[in-house]
């Protein structure tokens, strides 16, 4: 499973899941995850009861789940 990855579209930013190549591009076959990759991450923070925080282009940011009260 080496050369599976999971990764998020600069164009679209839809994630997707497949095979890349050994040149690192996509293969032939990806699959649209984004529902259920969002999801899944919101779920393990969620169980978890953490969050995480990342850099990206140069900027801090955290993803944290919150309970809306209604």
């Amino acid at each position: 499973m080496e050369n599976f990855k999971v990764g998020c579209s600069p164009i679209t930013s839809k994630i997707y899941a497949g095979n890349v190549l050994k040149n690192g591009t996509w293969g032939k076959v990806k699959h649209d995850v984004t529902d259920t990759a969002v999801s899944a991450v919101a779920q393990h923070f969620l169980q978890l009861n953490q969050s995480m925080e990342f850099q990206y282009e140069g900027e801090t940011y955290v993803i944290k789940v919150v309970k809306v009260n209604q």
